[in-house]
């Protein structure tokens, strides 16, 4: 069983001093790689030397939604020139999106707008950001013509605003908010939803599933996180696995052996 991680903050520093100790421990649990998003300017070079270390990392590069206030046309233009050169652990764009509980949402629109549009010129997927804002991600979306490949992380919300953006094109991130009883809403959409627009994803150190503290969740804990969307969807754990793979392999466009070789 292969997995890989599609949306973790593995750059963050509280893994400072243990990443090694983690990757080992997540790789003998079948975690073969991680993907670390990027969420401001001022984390970009740090983001992209972790995983530029690694075969088993890769990474985004955006502007997540709680620093849109942080974001200018000079930093926009950052993002446009590293996208631009390519680098071959990048792989999407992104953490970005909009956030109706932290900042200014109208503030945020501009900011995600201008990623979304360098998503559409560098065909290059988006890691979305959305919190109590997945008919606002829709329109936007919508409204400029965007097609290709988006991950709307984190997903929390219901099966009809989930099935909306599965139709646009955009895959739904499971992660620890599954193993919670009080998260009725999104256990019932993604027990419904089809299981090729599924992705899994820590958000570690953020997410914790249920039984680990608050910001100590990490890469070790997936596999725990797939078991419960099995249990969720009364699937067996192999098959959803090899789906959930092929899923991520197609979000990202990387094929599977490169994207989590079977032995590292």
């Amino acid at each position: 069983m292969r997995l890989v991680d599609a949306h973790c903050h593995f750059d963050f520093p509280c893994f400072d001093g243990h990443r090694d100790e983690l990757l080992q421990a997540a790789a003998g649990l079948g975690v073969r790689a991680l993907v670390i998003p990027g969420v401001r300017r001022r984390n970009w070079d740090r983001v992209a030397a972790l995983a530029e270390s690694r075969s088993d990392l890769w990474y985004c590069l955006g502007i997540h939604p709680w620093f849109a206030h942080e974001c200018r046309a000079d930093d926009l233009d950052a993002l446009e020139q590293a996208l631009s050169r390519r680098p071959k652990s990048c792989i999407g764009i992104g953490e970005c999106g909009l956030d109706a509980l932290r900042g200014n949402v109208q503030e945020q629109q501009a900011c995600f707008q201008a990623q979304v549009a360098l998503s559409m010129k560098f065909g290059l997927p988006l890691v979305i950001h959305s919190v109590k804002t997945h008919d606002l991600v829709y329109v936007a979306l919508k409204r400029v013509g965007w097609s290709g490949a988006a991950l709307v992380h984190g997903f929390s919300g219901s099966y009809q605003q989930a099935r909306k953006l599965v139709d646009l094109g955009c895959l739904i991130g499971v992660g620890g908010v599954i193993t919670h009883d009080r998260a009725g809403k999104t256990r019932d959409a993604l027990s419904r939803l089809p299981r090729e627009s599924l992705i899994l994803e820590t958000d570690a150190p953020d997410m914790a599933p249920q039984g680990v503290a608050r910001g100590q969740n990490s890469p070790v804990h997936l596999p725990a996180i797939l078991a419960a969307l099995s249990q969720l969807r009364g699937e067996r754990v192999e098959a959803l696995a090899d789906t959930l793979l092929e899923n991520v392999s197609r979000l990202y466009g990387v094929d599977v052996d490169t994207l989590a070789p079977a032995a590292l």
